[in-house]
């Protein structure tokens, strides 16, 4: 048994060599909020944070993360930033949210007023194929308003 830290909580993951993060997130623990579009890393779609650090959960292998943090969207329902995108209506279909959401939760911890630069440096590795790249600046740029 694996012991992961997700949200806050403690799980018993029967994950196996080879299971990515992705997968026991969705399959073995239900946390379905993580999303899996590419499954090789170039979207971000499946974006958590990784003791505060986004990382791809598509290529990341669930034994790897055994006594880290791992923050999924599920985490982050209070963040202000949930609020921002939809004001901002930065959802559009809603599929890549999530992993936009968590990448942008790392950048405004670590930086509460990014420039519009900064945004777009920090959220190059979310894809978002409805095009809402404005408004999802827009949110991240006015998340506290």
């Amino acid at each position: 048994m694996l012991s992961l830290t997700i949200n806050g909580g403690e799980y018993a993951s029967r994950a196996e060599v080879g299971d990515t993060l992705a997968e026991t997130l969705r399959e073995e623990l239900g946390l379905t909020g993580t999303k899996i579009a590419c499954g090789a890393g170039h979207c971000g779609a499946c974006t958590v944070l990784l003791d505060g650090v986004p990382t791809l959960s598509c290529i990341t292998l669930a034994h790897t993360v055994g006594g880290r943090a791992v923050t999924t969207i599920e985490g982050l329902r209070e963040h202000p930033l949930v609020d921002a995108f939809v004001r901002t209506d930065a959802v559009q279909c809603g599929f890549c949210t999530p992993g936009q959401i968590v990448s942008a939760s790392a950048l405004v911890a670590a930086n509460p007023s990014p420039s519009p630069d900064e945004i777009r440096h920090a959220m190059a590795g979310n894809l978002c194929r409805c095009g809402t790249y404005p408004r999802i600046e827009e949110a991240i740029a006015t998340w506290r308003d």
